[in-house]
């Protein structure tokens, strides 16, 4: 789903973090920058991938490797070279452990990486951003959706979505929030509870009433919590979960009514987590980051044939990998080797991605682009998801983040 990024399979919306427990320890003492290594007229560029090769996000992390090298075959124009100097990448496995990430990344940047990528939980990107602007080097974070990823400082940058484009996506689904009732739906856990927070900031800041039916983790019997959020009577059902019993929960809510008697909205994950929603599918409302089929332009088909090429199809979260590396590319054509001169490029770049126009705005560095709605309609034994909606990038732009 919006899915979050650092939670299992079910929903991808991740919360707003706060920015802490930062390690102290993220580079050499009076360190000015990144050891110039590799540098020259003939030297490659160097580009680090520190993103989830194993643990619980490992699928995502696949995902975003393999788009990230369609998108390099695309951006170089299938040369794999700038300026003809040959883009070498090393990927690092971070686990979705943030202690490792920054172990992978300060070891990339003592052997003189300038640029790094991936980051595909949020604890992780949060952790590596500090080091990029410590050490002064590019970093441009996939797939975590935090919020406190953008404005984090003048080198960190997102190729992803971020949570409050996601929940305002979701309230799109029921029109201006202002007086409307909200209900989210989730269990009682530290993903529930963020969700919750980042609905409430989002929707409640522009006049939502949100109502939370936090479900303890360890229930086996849900109906009397979905009883709670239908006999609520809410305009919007939000609904955040994370869990074996996803399946269970939805019949739940199926047999309560909940589908007759309000909206019901949740995100659309990756494709093997469609089977979940079950007799539900499509009754429910589905916001988007990206899914197969959700554009059709070059950008899009290039990542389409890309990844074939790989044995790989599209889902959630190719986009990531493909945009970052069109901005790897961009940053590497217009700054070389120089840190401060590729984020320069960076800042108010306007291009087109598989998802169509995006921007990347210069005050904080939020990647404004369109998002989705959609729904799931059968195929064969299963479902794919159909483009409902698109959402103009300004329409679900975030605030402006204030300095850090």
């Amino acid at each position: 789903m919006p899915r979050r990024s650092g939670h299992p399979p079910a929903i991808v919306l991740t919360a707003v973090l706060a920015l802490v427990g930062l390690l102290a320890a993220c580079g050499a003492p009076g360190s000015s920058g990144a050891p110039a290594g590799g540098e020259g007229p003939g030297a490659p560029f160097r580009v680090g991938l520190v993103h989830s090769t194993t643990g619980p996000l490992a699928s995502y992390g696949a995902q975003y490797a393999a788009g990230f090298r369609a998108g390099l075959d695309y951006a170089t124009q299938g040369t794999g070279q700038v300026d003809g100097r040959r883009v070498e990448v090393t990927e690092a496995d971070d686990a979705g452990d943030p202690a490792k990430a920054v172990a992978a990344a300060t070891d990339l940047i003592g052997q003189g990486y300038r640029v790094l990528a991936g980051a595909t939980a949020s604890g992780v990107a949060l952790q590596v951003a500090p080091l990029a602007e410590q050490n002064r080097v590019l970093f441009i974070s996939g797939p975590a959706a935090t919020d406190a990823v953008t404005g984090a400082n003048h080198y960190t940058f997102r190729s992803g979505r971020q949570t409050y484009q996601d929940v305002l996506t979701a309230g799109s689904i029921i029109g201006d929030p202002a007086g409307r009732r909200v209900l989210v739906f989730a269990q009682d856990s530290a993903f529930g509870q963020a969700n919750v927070a980042a609905v409430t900031a989002v929707l409640g800041g522009k006049g939502a009433q949100v109502t939370p039916v936090l479900v303890p983790a360890g229930a086996t019997d849900l109906t009397p919590f979905a009883r709670q959020a239908v006999d609520a009577a809410p305009d919007l059902l939000f609904v955040a979960w994370a869990g074996q019993n996803a399946t269970q929960m939805w019949q739940s809510l199926q047999q309560q009514g909940a589908f007759e008697s309000t909206t019901v909205v949740t995100g659309l994950d990756i494709k093997p987590t469609y089977p979940v929603f079950g007799a539900a599918a499509g009754q429910i409302h589905f916001l988007s980051h990206f899914f197969p089929g959700a554009t059709d332009n070059e950008a899009y088909k290039a990542l389409e044939s890309g990844l074939a090429k790989q044995g790989v199809e599209v889902d959630l979260f190719t986009n990531d990998g493909f945009v970052a590396a069109q901005m790897v590319v961009h940053a590497l054509q217009e700054g070389g080797d120089d840190p401060d001169a590729m984020a320069k490029a960076l800042e108010g770049w306007t291009f087109t991605g598989p998802k169509g126009q995006s921007t990347i705005r210069p005050e904080d560095h939020a990647l404004l682009q369109p998002m989705f709605t959609a729904r799931l309609v059968p195929a064969g034994e299963g479902f794919t998801p159909q483009l409902v909606d698109t959402l103009s990038p300004d329409t679900v732009a975030p605030p402006v983040a204030t300095a850090k």
